[in-house]
């Protein structure tokens, strides 16, 4: 999930920046009275907060709809053609991604791709459980045996089942709404303490410079909730792959990382997208995946 969660989180800044940036030329070259200011020189709180309301919820939703197109650009995503030629690593990946989503209730089977990289990682996207991809990394499929591959792609299954991209769109309206809100009355009141003729520059620059502020802020928040759904990610993966196979594939993982780590050549980046949480309280507030260990102590007590 880390991986879609950051490429969710960057796209929802960028649309919010932009739709504050078009709404700000309009304003300005239309005559519309977009200050949210009284006559009186009086905030009208309520009109920014519905306002907020609209772009907070409007961007987080463009976001969710961009997820999977912004996920198959960036990561360069080789989508799989179930009825095309495959290779045996190919149709295996695609036999396992529609025999658990099967398993899972699907009724639309997800896209299935497979990215170049290194890194051992896999993740789910998309806007709806019928229009989802689930994609594996080609270095995930290098360093793990089947049983881990299978475990993995299970989880990643299960974040599609659960709708829990939807979910984390709700959140990030909620969290985009306060972002636009505190973000403009903040840049109102400093607008106030320049000359008339350039508080619209000064509204304009601090705007932006706080909305992108507040939304790595309000990101603890999605982190937080993201690190609470990969429990239940794993409890499904352990549902439709066995839980032998699940704890296997954190096992796995876990493996690979201490590899990493004792290897002081090896690319940091590699090992961060598994969201192995650091040793500082910063790093495990930003970590959108709980520690290994923990995930695995959890799976073998139930």
């Amino acid at each position: 999930m880390g991986k879609r969660l950051l490429l969710f989180l960057a796209t929802n800044v960028l649309v919010l920046t932009t739709i504050f940036i078009v709404w700000s030329l309009i304003i300005r070259f239309t005559g519309i009275d977009g200050s949210f200011v009284s006559s009186d020189g009086s905030i009208q709180f309520a009109v920014i907060l519905l306002f907020s309301a609209i772009v907070g919820f409007a961007g987080s939703f463009i976001s969710l709809g961009m997820s999977r197109w912004i996920a198959k650009k960036m990561m360069k995503v080789k989508v799989l053609d179930p009825d095309g030629p495959l290779n045996y690593q190919e149709k295996a990946v695609v036999e396992k991604v529609h025999r658990l989503s099967r398993t899972a209730g699907l009724t639309h089977m997800p896209e299935v791709g497979i990215y170049q990289s290194g890194e051992v990682n896999a993740f789910a996207t998309g806007p709806s459980k019928k229009r989802s991809l689930v994609a594996v990394s080609s270095g995930l499929l290098d360093v793990m045996d089947d049983d881990s591959v299978e475990g993995v792609i299970a989880h990643e299954v299960a974040h599609v089942a659960n709708g829990d991209m939807v979910t984390m769109t709700l959140l990030q309206g909620i969290v985009n709404t306060f972002v636009v809100f505190f973000s403009r009355v903040i840049a109102i009141v400093l607008s106030r303490f320049v000359r008339p003729e350039l508080q619209f520059i000064v509204q304009f620059a601090a705007i932006i410079i706080l909305q992108i502020l507040f939304s790595i802020l309000g990101s603890l928040v999605i982190s937080a909730y993201s690190r609470h759904r990969e429990y239940h990610a794993d409890r499904g993966g352990a549902d439709l792959a066995g839980r032998d196979k699940m704890v296997h594939a954190l096992r796995s993982l876990q493996q690979y990382v201490n590899r990493a780590k004792a290897n002081d050549h090896t690319d940091d980046t590699a090992v961060q997208t598994m969201k192995i949480s650091g040793n500082s309280s910063m790093m495990k507030l930003m970590s959108t995946h709980p520690d290994l260990s923990d995930r695995i102590a959890r799976l073998e007590q139930r």
